[in-house]
């Protein structure tokens, strides 16, 4: 049996689902393992990988080649059932990242690295008991680790939590501190987290208003709605990329045909002058929109003289 098929066994004894003992997950595994072809078990490693780095060690000792955008679907659909069932971490180091930053790495657990030193030895069926019967306390152990850096926030006056990031800590910013000074009485149509995309989705509200939602719809990071005078923000929170260009204001405008609403387009930031912050990104914002630092949190600018906040 090749170690591709040995992967997918150990994944499956450990109590995966299906999905999670194909092909894709097994080579994700054997990657955290640092296990190459002729490889004992017994010299299983913790490796601290980015997706980028475990989909390079397929590529050269597997001759497995992913295409690039493979690595949103490993993040989603492997790695992220790996850390929910205490088989693998994230980096504690890489707190301050989004999730779904490239740079972010995960290592095998030291309780799962100690198992499958042991795969195809006398010790293996009682190490792998042993395992099992633990296993919900890991889950518990590694799920508390996790929600030490969960990002607490209040949408619509319930209390949710981001995950961590600095993109995250800029939502939150936007939510508490924005909304109550240029949106007041606002509410949260839309809010994606770096984990879950539609964390707040109010489809009903936003086709009432005249927004046009598909499944591959662009709404921006936040979408705000102020009844008193039927304002929609839409509002992008930059901390790597996708302030509100001309190029965005266009498709955000295509799902706006039908909408009577007052539109409002914010690019936030969280500093002026740190390696993401505003004055990285000032010549490719659209005039005719505002902008929000956050860490000078009352006040704004506006792209145009002409008037302060309000639809144009």
């Amino acid at each position: 049996m090749g170690k591709l098929e040995e992967a997918k066994e150990i994944l499956k004894a450990l109590g995966m689902p299906k999905p999670q003992y194909n092909d894709r997950s097994a080579f994700t595994f054997l990657s955290l393992a640092g296990i190459k072809e002729d490889d004992s078990w017994s010299n299983a490693s913790a490796n601290l990988m980015r997706i980028v780095d475990m989909m390079n060690f397929m590529a050269e000792h597997y001759g497995k080649i992913y295409k690039p955008n493979t690595r949103e679907t490993i993040r989603k659909d492997t790695i992220h059932q790996f850390v929910d069932g205490a088989i693998a971490f994230r980096n504690e180091d890489d707190e301050g990242r989004a999730t779904n930053s490239p740079k972010y790495s995960y290592r095998l657990t030291d309780e799962v690295l100690e198992l499958i030193r042991t795969y195809g030895t006398d010790e293996w069926e009682n190490k792998l008991k042993d395992w099992l019967e633990s296993h919900e306390t890991l889950v518990e152990k590694y799920t508390q680790i996790r929600e030490m850096t969960m990002i607490p926030v209040q949408v619509n006056g319930e209390d949710l939590q981001f995950s961590p990031g600095k993109h995250n800590e800029l939502q939150k910013a936007i939510i508490e501190e924005f909304a109550p000074r240029f949106a007041p009485g606002s509410e949260v149509l839309y809010v994606g987290d770096t984990e879950k995309k539609d964390l707040i989705k109010n489809r009903e509200k936003l086709q009432e208003l005249g927004v046009r939602i598909t499944d591959h719809d662009k709404l921006p990071d936040i979408v705000l709605y102020r009844e008193d005078k039927n304002w929609l923000y839409f509002i992008e929170a930059v901390t790597s990329v996708g302030p509100v260009s001309v190029k965005r204001m266009i498709e955000i405008q295509d799902m706006l045909e039908n909408c009577k609403c007052g539109i409002i387009y914010v690019t936030a930031f969280l500093d002026m002058s740190g390696e993401n912050g505003f004055k990285k990104f000032i010549d490719q914002i659209a005039w005719e929109t505002e902008i929000w630092v956050a860490d000078n949190p009352d006040h704004m600018i506006h792209l145009n003289g002409d008037r302060f906040l309000g639809p144009r």
